[in-house]
């Protein structure tokens, strides 16, 4: 761990930019942290009366499986207990009436996988001891393990998702409602899987504290993509650190020690100076910068956010996640953790990864393993402001060895991380027929004879769908396209892959490319998905019967 502390003395001496105001962090309160997390879960229902949430929350609620209720119900009785402690008068009720007791059998039942699907079938859960299952809950797998059910360690580490028939759903697939359905059942989730797994997290939240509201470095990651979206919408990774990657890259790849060796602190400051002056300005001397340079450029960036790159309200997760028993259930947390994060952090330390990955690709000349990269980034991306006055030398040299292995974890399984498991999205799918099926009561209450006439046509629509499904064809629009609609035999080898390029055989406009187009699931129990091309259609029918098929050009 040399170069670590290397690392370390460089960040100390280089003071960054001392006159921001750092980072106050606080531990949540005895009960404060539990109603943030019932509040964030979208469960504010359950301790406060007068939220406009309740039916949503009973949906929701009805789609936990025992180990996520178990989460639920922990910290209800906390707040419930805290709460009496104080003498306050409160609404929380009691956690047998939340969860009644129709439990282990439904359970069970929900965590099942789905259309035959089990361990050692091509579309169901793993079958080797490397692959991620995420057709079952994670938490119900560690409950598992926990058990001693199952105590098989893998003999590599070459973990790799399950395949699965249905196709494989990433962050960007889903339309921005259901992915806050997915955002509140993932809080849930990683909380029951630390719990099942008996590692207590204590959230901290950041007090509010002046900070940059313009520039380039100690800026917050909002504050910039509003400004780069002003010049260049639709803007998701800062352009300062898009600029910084790229230049590393066309001319310092090779360079041996790329993010290892520093560049001169007084020139770094004198570039960092300039930069904020003059790259909007689009006048900087790119030519001129120096490879070291730019890489502590892009380390000083990491470090200067005013708040952490990994959120001060998950930082201690992150950093908790080797306290889990075995290599998979970290991989686990770290894919909850990054589908918890906020979309600008999100998509920032995606290219931040996807760039490290890059570098360790020219290894045999840079010198940058993986080894390399992780203990020289660990201390830029978790010493951040506000934690770095809050532990000793003997904690730092404990934390050093920890951070190093995670950011290892994150760049080497970067491919899995961005996945949204597919017990989540059946969660989000029974989440919304609930909903569904509430609207239609509320509406027979207050229209039924429009509904009976909406439920008529609705049967008709119903029929003539099925009678072409039942036909042997699937219906396949396409609106943005001179091939508006076309139909599509179906077979039991049909994929995504093959109704596109069925399409573009169809598709008179030259200007259409195949990576430019996705074929997306529509309506039914999910609002839209961007389905992956290895998704088998007859698969994806039998979980959602009253899809329909759209095609649709994609932003990359």
């Amino acid at each position: 761990m040399v170069d670590y502390f290397k690392e370390v003395e460089i960040i100390q001496r280089s003071g960054d930019a001392e006159t921001q105001e750092e980072v106050q962090l606080k531990v949540a309160d005895e009960g404060e942290q539990e109603e943030a997390w019932l509040m964030e879960a979208g469960l504010a229902t359950l301790f406060d009366e007068s939220a406009s949430d309740g039916e949503d929350s009973i949906a929701l609620l009805s789609t936990l499986t025992r180990t996520q209720a178990a989460a639920v119900e922990r910290r209800v009785e906390t707040l419930k207990q805290t709460l009496r402690k104080r003498n306050k008068p409160y609404s929380v009720p009691d956690v047998r009436e939340i969860f009644k007791p129709a439990s282990q059998s439904k359970v069970r039942a929900h965590i099942r996988p789905r259309n035959g699907a089990g361990p050692g079938t091509p579309g169901g859960g793993a079958d080797a001891e490397t692959d991620i299952n995420l057709e079952v809950s994670f938490s119900e797998q560690a409950l598992t393990y926990k058990e001693g059910l199952k105590v098989t360690q893998p003999q590599n580490e070459d973990f790799r998702v399950s395949q699965d028939k249905t196709g494989q759903t990433r962050v960007g697939d889903l339309s921005a409602e259901d992915m806050k359905k997915v955002r509140r059942l993932v809080l849930i989730e990683m909380s029951a899987l630390f719990d099942t797994c008996g590692i207590e997290v204590k959230a901290h939240k950041a007090l509010k504290v002046r900070v940059r509201e313009s520039g380039l470095f100690g800026v917050s990651l909002s504050t910039l993509l509003e400004q780069d979206q002003r010049r260049i919408p639709g803007t998701k990774v800062p352009l300062i650190l898009q600029h910084l990657m790229s230049h590393i890259e066309e001319q310092g790849l090779d360079t041996e020690g790329v993010l290892r060796i520093p560049g001169a602190a007084t020139r770094v400051k004198a570039v960092c100076h300039e930069l904020e002056h003059k790259f909007y300005e689009g006048v900087f001397p790119w030519q001129s910068l120096k490879q070291h340079d730019a890489a502590s450029l892009l380390k000083l960036f990491i470090r200067e956010l005013p708040y952490p790159l990994l959120t001060v309200e998950y930082f201690s997760a992150f950093t908790s996640v080797l306290k889990l028993p075995t290599k998979k259930q970290q991989l686990q947390a770290l894919n909850l953790l990054v589908l918890l994060l906020p979309e600008p952090n999100r998509d920032t330390l995606k290219a931040l990864l996807e760039f490290f990955q890059r570098v360790t690709d020219h290894k045999d000349r840079n010198k940058m393993t993986l080894n390399n990269v992780a203990v020289v980034m660990a201390p830029n991306i978790f010493m951040c402001k506000g934690f770095r006055s809050k532990i000793s030398e003997q904690q730092e040299f404990a934390m050093a060895t920890g951070t190093a292995n995670i950011v290892r974890l994150l760049v080497r399984y970067q491919n899995l991380l961005w996945t949204i498991p597919k017990f989540v999205l059946n969660q989000v799918r029974k989440h919304n027929m609930e909903n569904q099926r509430k609207m239609h009561r509320d509406r027979a209450v207050k229209k039924l004879l429009k509904k009976m006439a909406y439920d008529r046509e609705r049967a008709s629509d119903k029929q003539e769908k099925n009678t072409e499904a039942e036909g042997g064809f699937i219906r396949v629009q396409a609106p943005q396209f001179s091939k508006v609609s076309m139909a599509v035999q179906l077979t039991e080898d049909l994929k995504a892959s093959d109704v596109l390029t069925h399409f573009l055989s169809q598709e008179r406009s030259p200007s259409v490319k195949r990576e430019d187009l996705c074929l997306y699931e529509m309506g039914g129990n999910i609002k839209e998905r961007c389905l992956d091309e290895e998704t088998y259609i007859t698969a994806l029918l039998e979980l959602n019967p009253s899809a329909e098929w759209v095609i649709k050009s994609v932003q990359h």
